[in-house]
């Protein structure tokens, strides 16, 4: 009988989200042959993670895997509350974020929106979230990639937290770095990304998309998923 993984994100109204989605799971289905690959999403548009999760066949146990790059609201409840509601069956692996592998995809991005150099200070855009947690994994991940880029990098959000991306960007300036850049902390496209374009900075690289080190990452939850616990490793975060 065929795995199952299903890919589950957060949705979004803007037509082009759920293409680059499409695409980063196309390179998914290339790492993993023979398994059945699909998506669903906790908010916004269907399907949704309960009815793909009905929709795959009894004695299969799925393998979940949040496309979330920290572990907010939709990780720590709706995603356990639709797999209890299938019967408890499927497998949840940790979210995406602050994985170091999503981390240099983001620096990539960066880089190849700064063709004449990387700028002075840099912006993480992360979505936002109300939950303390998840807000430390965004932390994680602005250590490690101001780390690689050496140079200031702060944190900035697009709703619910502070500072946000507008007032994180004023404040590099205000601190007499010249150039300011914001990387975006995002997947795919869509209202979010669409708000980075105002925020005053000198560059605002695209979301991750589609990037095949994410691709790999996705892979590797769900293998990671399918040892046996006793030899099960786990990237970044431990």
């Amino acid at each position: 009988m065929t795995d199952v993984l299903v890919a589950v994100a957060h949705g979004t109204r803007a037509p082009e989200g759920p293409v680059v989605l499409a695409a980063l799971l196309d390179r998914v289905r290339g790492l993993l042959p023979g398994v059945d690959v699909r998506v669903a999403y906790v908010d916004v548009i269907s399907p949704t993670l309960e009815s793909v999760l009905e929709s795959v066949p009894h004695g299969v146990r799925p393998v979940v895997v949040p496309m979330f790059l920290a572990s907010g609201y939709h990780v720590r409840v709706d995603v356990p509350s639709a797999v209890a509601a299938d019967g408890g069956r499927a497998v949840v692996t940790p979210a995406l974020g602050p994985d170091a592998a999503v981390v240099a995809a983001v620096e990539e991005r960066l880089r190849s929106s700064s063709p004449d150099g990387l700028p002075d200070a840099v912006v993480l855009a992360a979505a936002g979230s109300s939950d303390a947690s998840a807000l430390a994994e965004v932390s994680t991940a602005e250590s490690l990639l101001a780390s690689s880029l050496g140079r200031p990098v702060v944190a900035g959000y697009v709703t619910t937290a502070s500072p946000s991306v507008p007032e994180a960007v004023t404040s590099l300036r205000a601190a007499g770095h010249s150039t300011v850049g914001v990387a975006s902390y995002l997947l795919a496209p869509g209202l979010f990304q669409q708000r980075l374009d105002s925020v005053g900075a000198d560059v605002v690289a695209p979301p991750i998309g589609p990037h095949p080190l994410v691709a790999e990452l996705i892979a590797d939850r769900y293998r990671s998923s399918r040892r046996p616990a006793s030899v099960r490793r786990r990237r970044w975060p431990a």
